[in-house]
């Protein structure tokens, strides 16, 4: 089976009631998905950066109460984790798709990546119109990028729990989200414009 993308049924999953309900729903409909996306981002993300990266999915295992708002396929190069490290990541809220390159508030040597990011400011804002940044994961909300400003990056380098996401969002109706081969290649096509930084978040 090939990935076909994502449906009407795989957002409804957030409006299911109770934890093992929704997870189940999670576990049946979008982690096989999941894979087989995540299976496809492994190899072309391992090619163009000519080292091995892993896929995660996440399992919300903590969870024993409130069922998750959100789920997410994550690629980094370690094989054991990926919240210490920047990595990439696919998910669903219940409006819509994000595609990020993402540094979260766990992440090893943050302040010298966040510095990288600062220097490297005038770079991010050439990234394409349709970019969007968040400043916190567990959350919907994102902004575009002509509104990111540099306090946005000094925040996440001088905050602990501060994060910095980067990427795209798409609306569940939109074509390149109900089409398999599109949207695979829309999600190549953002962590292709997302790998220098990538690069830098690594050698920082």
């Amino acid at each position: 089976m090939t990935f076909q993308g994502f449906n009407k049924n795989d957002f409804n999953t957030f409006t299911i009631d109770g934890l093992d309900e929704r997870m189940e729903s999670i576990q049946t409909n979008i982690q096989p998905k999941f894979q087989e996306l995540g299976s496809e981002l492994v190899d072309f993300l391992s090619a163009q950066l000519g080292n091995e990266m892993y896929l995660h999915i996440a399992k919300h295992a903590r969870r024993t109460v409130n069922p998750p708002k959100d789920t997410w396929l994550a690629i980094a190069n370690n094989k054991r984790g990926y919240k210490k490290h920047p990595h990439f990541q696919v998910g669903l809220f219940d409006d819509h798709v994000f595609i990020w390159l993402a540094l979260i508030y766990e992440l090893d040597h943050k302040k010298e990546i966040a510095n990288e990011f600062v220097t490297s400011f005038k770079e991010l804002k050439k990234l394409p119109d349709d970019y969007v940044v968040s400043l916190d994961h567990t959350k919907k909300d994102a902004f575009a990028l002509q509104d990111l400003e540099l306090k946005h990056v000094e925040r996440f380098r001088d905050i602990k729990k501060a994060e910095f996401l980067i990427g795209r969002h798409f609306s569940p109706v939109d074509k390149t989200v109900t089409n398999g081969d599109l949207f695979i290649e829309k999600v190549k096509e953002t962590y292709q414009t997302l790998i220098p930084f990538y690069q830098k978040a690594l050698q920082a």
